[in-house]
């Protein structure tokens, strides 16, 4: 499946977790943002640089989308406020990713 520009195609998920990998396609700003730097790092961690195929993060799907709710909650917040400088809590977390 094609991804439009702007856009990354990712994989997420565990083998050992029900579901295992599961596609998804984020905006490419999200590579930006605190909380998918720190799955980034992990995920370099995991699989180094050279990895095969689509980028692949080290996280539950579960973990994974609450952390997308986050950033989208983030910049939601920012937008509506825009004349504001606003920064993210800095309580947000992984879990168990």
């Amino acid at each position: 499946m094609k991804v439009k520009k702007g856009w990354l195609a990712i994989q997420v998920g565990l083998e050992e977790e029900d579901g295992g990998i599961q596609r998804f396609v984020i905006p490419i700003s999200y590579l930006h943002h605190p909380l998918l730097q720190k799955l980034l790092d992990k995920a370099y961690e995991v699989y180094g640089y050279h990895g095969d195929g689509p980028l692949k993060l080290p996280c539950s799907v579960d973990d994974f989308l609450h952390i997308r709710w986050q950033i989208q909650k983030g910049a939601n917040h920012q937008h509506h406020h825009k004349n504001h400088h606003q920064h993210l809590p800095s309580t947000l977390s992984f879990h168990s990713c």
